[in-house]
């Protein structure tokens, strides 16, 4: 039986989406730490090198480096590599205008910390239209 778990937390942009988690605990440098064309983690320290965030719901604590960080996440869209949505916990004005550019639903600010509570391969529903993150447990 699967159990169901459920945030709640304040929309940084609307939209609705849901797919497999990819979690990380370490932020993300957009600027030269992804590859904007397949969505793919090339950071040589991080602990996803090497795994691509395509078609994933992102859960990371947020953005690190410079302002191309939004430059690159926007890349990804326009490539078709971007996440599916992106749930954070550090709001900055990098991790705000990349989720902007970006156009996924993105939400941060939860009542419990996401990086704690949801796993990569968990199936994860972001309503970002009314601040809601629903968590379904992968099967151990």
């Amino acid at each position: 039986m699967s159990k169901t778990i459920t945030l709640h937390g304040r929309p940084v942009v609307a939209g609705i989406a849901e797919g497999e988690a990819l979690v990380t605990k370490h932020t993300i440098s957009g600027f030269g730490g992804i590859d904007s064309k397949t969505g793919i983690i090339t950071e040589v320290r991080h602990e996803l090198r090497g795994q691509s965030f395509k078609d994933k719901i992102l859960v990371f604590p947020g953005a690190k480096g410079s302002s191309g960080w939004a430059s690159h996440f926007q890349t990804t869209r326009l490539t078709g590599a971007a996440p599916k949505a992106m749930i954070f916990n550090v709001m900055t004005t990098k991790i705000a205008l990349g989720a902007v550019v970006t156009r996924v639903p993105a939400i941060t600010d939860l009542d419990q910390d996401p990086l704690e509570v949801i796993s990569s391969g968990d199936w994860v529903k972001v309503d970002a239209d009314n601040g809601i993150v629903e968590i379904t447990k992968a099967e151990d």
